[in-house]
């Protein structure tokens, strides 16, 4: 008996001597998202934990394909539904209530769900940026408004994108949509009259059109991002002392896009999803997202880098439309501007 007492001892001391089991959290997220690899490891250490990233396209692309795998999710947590398909997450019931602690430290204009199915993680503004040195060489005063890119001194100077291919595009629809109602269909019919250029994604609007990135595309304006300036700074292959592009930023000019993330209904893992949440809300990993996205931390908290506060521009007044009415309108503005622009 007394054998045995001693082999069960030194059973249970050499079950709790070995090291617990290496759990996989599954993250769904769109193709743009990034995070520095010693921001991941140092949360997987502290939670034992292997995080896998799953990224699956753009962010209508994400959230159709978790949708439609809804019933057997291939994910514990979704990042990266925004404001204009946050309707349309939630509609479909995707995921489960939690409210972190932390959204204390998140200004209120960002909490668009009430319900804390998702959490606010980033935001960033849409808007027109402009090659400074074509209106400097040009003598050119800088349009101030949506009004003024229609002017003919502005004739074929502006790139956009398809809203029906590209969500940069469908942002700047909605900020035309918010700006003018009802009118906007005449808007875009102006700006085709005065020759905007209209291409399928950012990548050729930016890179292929766009003087300001190369200095060889045809068209010195272009809708991109309030951050693109800072990014031009960040990535130059030659140190610079100003960014060579800027944005306008005027009332209603930029269209302000919040990121989301949420813990997906029926997680086996529900309290690590929590703390990943938790995780996305501290400051360590807000200070890490404006270099790597070139987007703005929700938390208040979070210190900004040097490249965001002296080169990039925050709207005072973005263009904003409820989740609501974008569900609600959203393909059927995207069909009539198709028509329109034929």
């Amino acid at each position: 008996m007394k054998k045995n007492l001693v082999l069960l001892a030194a059973l249970i001391l050499l079950t709790s001597c070995q090291p617990q089991q290496v759990q996989t959290l599954d993250v769904m997220t769109h193709s743009s998202f990034a995070v520095s690899e010693d921001i991941i490891k140092d949360f997987e250490e502290a939670n034992n934990v292997k995080i896998a990233f799953l990224q699956s396209g753009d962010a209508g692309g994400t959230l159709n394909k978790a949708i439609l795998t809804k019933d057997a999710p291939l994910a514990d947590v979704l990042f990266g539904v925004d404001n204009t398909f946050l309707s349309r997450a939630l509609e479909a019931n995707l995921f489960e209530v939690y409210e972190p602690s932390a959204l204390q430290d998140v200004s209120d204009e960002f909490k668009l769900d009430d319900s804390h199915h998702v959490t606010p993680v980033d935001f960033g503004d849409v808007c027109i940026n402009y090659d400074k040195k074509y209106f400097e060489d040009h003598s050119l005063p800088i349009p101030q408004s949506l009004e003024d890119l229609a002017m003919p001194a502005y004739n074929g100077l502006l790139v956009a994108e398809n809203p029906a291919t590209s969500s940069t595009g469908l942002a700047f629809l909605l900020a035309t949509r918010a700006h003018f109602g009802e009118g906007y269909l005449d808007y875009w019919r102006s700006l085709k009259e005065n020759g905007v250029v209209i291409v399928d994604g950012w990548e050729t609007a930016y890179y292929t059109h766009f003087s300001g990135s190369s200095g060889r595309g045809p068209q010195p304006m272009v809708v991109s991002y309030g951050t693109s300036p800072a990014a031009e700074v960040v990535f130059a292959e030659t140190p610079l002392d100003d960014a060579p592009t800027a944005s306008i930023v005027g009332p209603d000019a930029c269209f302000r896009q919040i990121e989301f993330v949420g813990i997906l209904r029926g997680t086996q893992k529900r309290a690590l999803a929590e703390k990943f949440i938790d995780f996305m809300l501290s400051t360590q990993f807000q200070e890490d997202m404006p270099l790597q996205m070139f987007v703005y931390p929700v938390n208040r908290s979070a210190a900004l880098p040097e490249a965001f506060t002296k080169y990039a521009q925050i709207p005072e007044q973005p263009a904003a439309l409820s989740p609501d009415e974008i569900a609600s309108n959203r393909d059927a503005w995207i069909e009539a501007w198709t028509e329109a622009m034929q």
